[in-house]
């Protein structure tokens, strides 16, 4: 299937947007739309968060939503870089969750501060994907621990797609080790014959 130009413009939209809004939560304290020169009062004292994962989760998800509503596909998607945490905050505001289930955040320049703002900081929300982030299922700093979720999906939903995202750098053995035997498993239950079975 090929992707027309808007598309492909409206992938790179997003993407970069969530790129922005993930970077900015590890970095601003204000000025979130940059309206004006940057000052050290507008950096937060203590960065936590971690870039490097990010874009390529936030790339990640824009391209599955599009295969979702594309293909009316009923997917899960479970991340294992926790601290890729921005990105999921991101793309949840990007798309509006955020702000349904938390109203305070709202959808503009102020709302774009607070979301900012309250990331990895004193009575805000952690720099890891964690529970209070709206559509997650599991503590993402645990990185292990996706593939046992994403076993877990597929032995109780057969039927629904699921995409998983593991760091390979820090599988976190024992939690790695519960899900190796899965492929297997799952396999015994398709009747088609699929295999299912992770990328190393």
């Amino acid at each position: 299937m090929t992707i027309d130009d808007t598309t492909i413009d409206q992938l790179d939209a997003w993407w970069r947007a969530a790129n922005y809004l993930s970077i900015g939560q590890i970095y601003l304290l204000d000025n979130p739309l940059l309206r004006e020169p940057l000052v050290p009062e507008h950096v937060k004292p203590r960065l936590l968060g971690h870039w490097g994962t990010t874009p390529g989760l936030n790339f990640l998800y824009a391209h599955l939503n599009r295969s979702i509503r594309e293909r009316d596909l009923d997917t899960l998607f479970i991340t294992g870089p926790g601290h890729g945490g921005p990105g999921m905050v991101a793309n949840a505001w990007l798309d509006g969750t955020y702000s349904e289930v938390y109203s305070r955040i709202g959808r503009d320049a102020d709302g774009i501060r607070d979301l900012f703002r309250q990331f990895s900081f004193p009575g805000g929300i952690p720099s890891h994907a964690s529970p209070d982030t709206p559509g997650s299922i599991h503590e993402g700093g645990e990185l292990g621990y996706s593939l046992s979720h994403a076993y877990g999906a597929a032995f109780d939903n057969p039927e629904r797609d699921r995409m998983a995202r593991q760091q390979v750098r820090q599988p976190r053995a024992g939690r790695r080790g519960a899900a190796d035997p899965a492929p297997q498993r799952l396999q015994d239950r398709q009747p088609d014959g699929a295999r299912p079975h992770p990328r190393r």
